[in-house]
């Protein structure tokens, strides 16, 4: 008999289901959930579509845009789902956008971008998987390991 340990439902707030194996504690850092927020985390949790993935739940935080903007950068492939009385009342998938402002700092120290000017980071996304962004000033690529590090 096999035996499963699950996360238990939330009556309100948030879930984040697929994403990348390995990635959920670099989604939560971008998140920057307070203290006072239950929170839930499966870590490599076995998954027909994805071979193995994360999940995380949080009760009573519903995100912002520019916080799915920051998920979509790590998991392309996430799925939101809003849980109100628990019950899913709707569910989404993050969308990369085309261009990504104001959200990640470009690497380049000499970018404009980083010589206190009021200009705000702008980068094309040139590569979904990979990830890959390009500085629309400086012209600088990004990997995804560079995004992660200055979200």
């Amino acid at each position: 008999m096999e035996r499963t340990l699950k996360i238990s439902k939330i009556k309100d707030g948030t879930v984040i289901d697929h994403i990348p194996s390995g990635k959920a504690v670099k989604v939560l850092n971008i998140l920057k959930i307070s203290e006072n927020t239950s929170v839930s985390i499966g870590i490599r949790v076995p998954s027909n579509m994805m071979g193995f993935k994360d999940v995380i739940k949080i009760e009573n935080k519903f995100l912002e845009k520019i916080e799915l903007d920051k998920i979509s950068l790590i998991a392309p492939s996430a799925t939101i789902s809003i849980i109100k009385d628990y019950d899913i009342t709707e569910k989404f998938k993050v969308d990369l956008p085309e261009s990504v402002i104001g959200i990640v700092r470009c690497t380049n120290q000499n970018c404009i971008t980083n010589a206190g000017e009021p200009v705000s980071p702008e980068f094309k996304v040139i590569s979904a998987n990979p990830l890959a962004l390009k500085c629309i000033y400086c012209k600088r690529e990004m990997s995804e390991s560079d995004v992660i590090n200055s979200l």
